[in-house]
């Protein structure tokens, strides 16, 4: 993604921003594109939902 436009979602201010944004540890990307980028809580939303029911987080496939 090095030459194409990179696009980031501002945990601060719950936008997507350019390269020149806020600092980094304030939000989450690079993306691909505006569209990536203004989805990227439902994407954390969905993927915390996903380890909460997979066995290797959940204990569930421990040996008996």
């Amino acid at each position: 993604m090095s030459d194409e436009q990179e696009y980031w979602f501002c945990l601060k201010h719950h936008t997507v921003e350019p390269r020149e944004g806020c600092r980094n540890q304030d939000r989450l990307g690079p993306y691909s594109t505006e569209a990536e980028a203004s989805s990227a809580l439902d994407k954390v939303e969905q993927r915390n939902e996903d380890w909460d029911q997979d066995p290797k987080w959940t204990g569930d496939n421990a040996p008996e």
